[in-house]
């Protein structure tokens, strides 16, 4: 496996600092400008930002010879010229860096649940589009035909969810903005509430939250106070995948902040995820996309020294239970036998790291 440029990994982590420091000022959107106008004699600072129908919408903002306004200005600015370089260094980042952009729908989707605040109510990216970041923090290159998708992945837990206190705005409203096609898809279970929704050329975004509790809840939506209305399906196993999730950046535009499993644990889920998926039409094709997604983490995580990281993931997901071990014995056996033999080389190595075999035990 090939590995990515330490310039280019300098590079990711200067973007992700810059990115998420350009999140906690963003009151006033980038593609507008400040501008000032004379009203009775006295000059005020406005907001112009683009309607989308080739107009502009304006928006007051206060006395021009306000101090306050005048620094948020003068940030403004800087931060302006600040998103000119992250587009730079993403582009630098994606053309000769080798990591990998997502498709320009999955992108967009992310940023504007980014930038309503979804991510800073702690929900994780997962799937397909959180595994594409892991080129950039894992520092290698993936090959594009494990990570091509048609669909964004959601998750967030019940607990938190309830416990914020603060909630996105209407995830319609805010995914319309995207694709105003977008349409909730009536659930399984005939409740009235959605857990996912889908454009008219079949791009879905489904939320997810963990289920620890009685089978009676698995096919019952599960309600979520901060995602703005939008439900969630509770899963058997999802709680192990989004703890303890890493901060990264997406690398769309000018970089999008992200929450991501950590690749560990990703890896050990799709290996149990994989023994659940039905065996009919293109649930095969994720059940195989799970499993070679789950191999490439296996030599990625063994090339850049990680082995320690993985043998924790997976001696913890062994503790979890008999239900768990069975899982894990059976998405081994799915595995190609390279695979199969990454696996064992990884849990070999790592194990001996951690303390739970000599260097010197039989394996």
């Amino acid at each position: 496996m090939k590995t990515v440029d330490l310039m280019y990994q300098t590079m990711l982590a200067e973007l992700a600092q810059r990115t998420m420091d350009a999140a906690w000022t963003a009151d006033f959107p980038s593609e507008g400008r400040f501008i000032t106008m004379e009203v009775k004699g006295k000059r005020y600072w406005y907001f112009d930002m683009p309607n989308g129908s080739g107009g502009k919408k304006r928006r007051y903002v206060g006395p021009a010879d306000d101090p306050e306004i005048a620094q948020r200005v003068e940030d403004f600015k800087r931060d302006k010229d600040s998103l000119r370089d992250r587009r730079r260094m993403v582009a630098s980042l994606t053309r000769q860096g080798g990591m990998i952009a997502p498709d320009p729908m999955s992108g967009d989707i992310v940023e504007a649940l980014s930038v309503a605040g979804l991510f800073r109510l702690r929900a994780v990216l997962i799937g397909t589009v959180a595994f594409q970041t892991y080129s950039g923090l894992l520092g290698v290159r993936l090959p594009m035909a494990a990570i091509l998708t048609g669909d964004a992945d959601i998750a967030q837990d019940y607990a938190i969810s309830r416990e914020v206190e603060d909630t996105l705005p209407p995830i319609l409203d805010l995914l319309q903005t995207v694709d105003p096609t977008f349409r909730p898809v009536p659930h399984r279970s005939r409740a009235a509430a959605s857990t996912a929704f889908q454009t008219k050329g079949g791009y879905r975004v489904e939320f997810l939250t963990s289920n620890r509790g009685s089978d009676d809840y698995i096919d019952q939506p599960a309600k979520m106070p901060a995602l703005g209305g939008a439900s969630a399906d509770p899963l058997r196993f999802l709680d192990f995948l989004i703890r303890e999730p890493m901060r990264t950046v997406l690398l769309h535009k000018s970089g999008v902040p992200v929450n991501v499993p950590e690749p560990s644990r990703y890896a050990v889920h799709k290996l149990i995820i994989a023994t659940k998926r039905r065996t009919d039409g293109h649930f095969v094709l994720k059940r195989d996309k799970d499993l070679r997604q789950a191999e490439l983490l296996f030599e990625a995580l063994y090339e850049t020294r990680r082995s320690s990281d993985f043998a924790l993931a997976y001696d913890e997901a062994e503790e979890r239970g008999p239900a768990w071990r069975e899982a894990l014995q059976e998405g081994k056996d799915m595995l190609s036998k390279d695979g199969q033999r990454m696996l064992s080389q990884i849990l070999r190595l790592g194990n001996q790291q951690i303390g739970k075999v000599r260097s010197d035990d039989p394996q």
